[in-house]
């Protein structure tokens, strides 16, 4: 990382959601070594202990972000803490295998709760503080928030929706100078399966299934992902915004 790069974010304050592990993990890390304030928000604050001492520029908050005005007190304890907000990753977010047959209705408000409505909410309180410094928001989608996923058609569908949100937040806030993108990662390594309730077995079969559909022969690490995370939200990035930047060993070409 260049130093012009890293003295482009020092002293900007980001907020990280799902920052316990993953992809959330390895991109607080990527923006504190770059010399942003971080507030990493999570819901299991052991995770988000281990993320923090990775790095002290990390600070983190534990909190359910689909609670009634959590979305609010996420915004409110960074811009308490720095003064600012400049950078808003929408991470968390949640899989669920859940074919048609099986479809339940609290699964699916369960889902769209966490990867729709609680990175909209969070946007909505933002915006004040990034209207103040023209900052960005990026939301993460996945590779199938544009491609089929027979059996986690819900899951696919609120990525799908993360993706025309993004679009449409750019068109709509493109004259106050706020950015907004997208990061679609393909599989990548995390806890995601498992959080999903999925048994090992079946983990490790969808894992070597991924692998032998992926150009590149393997699954994504955290940090790749996280690097272009960064890169969306560089605020050199001046001229690139309604973009969804797809990063899975070229899983979409087949």
């Amino acid at each position: 990382m260049s130093d012009q790069f890293v003295s482009r974010l020092r002293e900007k304050a980001v907020i990280v959601t799902g920052a316990g592990s993953g992809i959330g993990r390895a991109t607080a890390i990527a923006f504190a070594r770059a010399g942003a304030h971080v507030l990493g928000v999570g819901r299991r604050a052991d995770a988000l202990q281990d993320t923090a001492a990775r790095h002290p520029g990390i600070a983190v908050l534990a909190a359910d972000i689909t609670a009634a005005g959590v979305p609010q007190a996420v915004i409110e304890a960074a811009t308490g803490r720095w003064g600012r907000l400049d950078v808003l990753i929408n991470n968390a977010g949640a899989t669920a295998v859940m074919p048609l047959a099986d479809t339940d209705a609290q699964r699916v408000n369960d889902l769209l709760a966490l990867n729709v409505t609680a990175p909209s909410l969070l946007a909505r309180a933002a915006l004040p503080h990034l209207r103040a410094v023209r900052g960005t928001i990026v939301n993460v989608s996945s590779t199938y928030g544009h491609r089929p996923l027979p059996g986690a058609a819900h899951y696919a569908a609120s990525k799908a929706a993360l993706e025309q949100l993004t679009r449409s937040w750019a068109l709509e806030l493109a004259a106050e100078g706020i950015r907004v993108n997208a990061l679609a990662p393909g599989p990548t390594e995390s806890q995601a399966l498992a959080a999903a309730g999925l048994p090992d077995t079946m983990v490790e079969n969808i894992k070597q299934d991924e692998i032998a559909r992926i150009p590149l022969g393997r699954r994504g690490d955290p940090e790749e992902v996280a690097a272009w995370i960064v890169h969306l939200a560089d605020p050199g990035a001046t001229w690139i915004t309604g973009q969804v930047l797809t990063v899975d060993g070229g899983l979409e070409l087949v």
